[in-house]
């Protein structure tokens, strides 16, 4: 009679641990899936936000093939808040050269470090890169200019002047050639070839108009400096 009850609690204790057990293994599983399916809904969510996100069409300008001028290219960059931020990103997509087989206008390795928006002037402060890694050059170093001139222009129509900096000071020249000690304006006329303006010679001789070429206005930078 002993051993029976014996026996009968033995199998009560062991029905009661088996049933532990699965509990414990369906309750386990159960937080797995649900953890699971947390996780599947964060990542959904995520694209979802993702592909929600604004983009802005902007125009860009890098140096033609030949490297004589400049042409227009269309970037969809992402919308920002701030026009300081914006005019960094627009900065930081010109930096990373073009996608239509175009020149770069700036090296790889240049960072910009800040930009100052104060009414129409626009200051941007570029990382020494920009200097130590452009290639130099009068013409080369004209059309870096004019592309960030004028690509702030064409995308903030309320900016008609760009102070460049590097690493926080004022250079006279980007790499010796032309100067930048003052804020630059945007010229479109160097955007379109060919790289000529016409301009009045009524002071020489028999009155002709003569075309004005890029040399000399690179000429006329150096000598009087960037506007």
């Amino acid at each position: 009679m002993v051993a029976t009850i014996e026996e009968g609690a033995m199998n009560k204790l062991l029905m009661g641990l088996l049933l532990v057990l699965l509990t414990g293994v369906l309750l386990g599983y159960g937080t797995s899936w649900y953890l699971q399916q947390g996780q599947n809904s964060t990542a959904e969510v995520r694209v979802a936000i993702t592909k929600e996100i604004p983009v802005w069409e902007t125009q860009l300008y890098f140096v033609s093939p030949e490297g004589a001028f400049l042409l227009p290219e269309t970037r969809d960059i992402p919308m920002c808040d701030a026009d300081r931020d914006c005019i960094k990103n627009l900065l930081i997509h010109l930096i990373d050269g073009s996608e239509h087989g175009n020149l770069a206008v700036l090296p790889k390795e240049t960072k910009v470090l800040n930009v100052e928006v104060e009414n129409d002037l626009v200051r941007v402060d570029f990382s020494r890169q920009l200097v130590d890694f452009h290639p130099g050059g009068s013409l080369t170093e004209l059309l870096s200019i004019y592309s960030i001139a004028n690509s702030l222009s064409e995308n903030f129509p309320y900016v008609r002047q760009v102070q460049i900096l590097v690493e926080g000071e004022v250079r006279q020249t980007l790499k010796g050639h032309v100067r930048i000690d003052q804020p630059i304006y945007a010229n479109f006329s160097y955007n379109e070839p060919p790289l000529t303006v016409e301009y009045s010679a009524a002071e020489e001789i028999n009155n002709q108009s003569d075309e004005l070429t890029i040399e000399t206005l690179i000429q006329n930078s150096d000598s009087s400096g960037v506007k």
